[in-house]
């Protein structure tokens, strides 16, 4: 089982295995729609 970290999903994306690309895109676009989601919780969209 692969880490499921940031900074391992973005050595990843170096990969040229297809999958293995697709799967740290998935853990960084996740990551991104996680941060998104505090920073509109917290009301300071700005």
């Amino acid at each position: 089982m692969e880490k499921q970290d940031l900074s391992s999903a973005r050595r990843r994306l170096k990969c040229t295995n297809r999958k293995t690309r697709k799967r740290a895109l998935k853990i960084i676009q996740q990551y991104k729609r996680e941060q998104r989601h505090r920073v509109m919780a917290s009301g300071n969209v700005g």
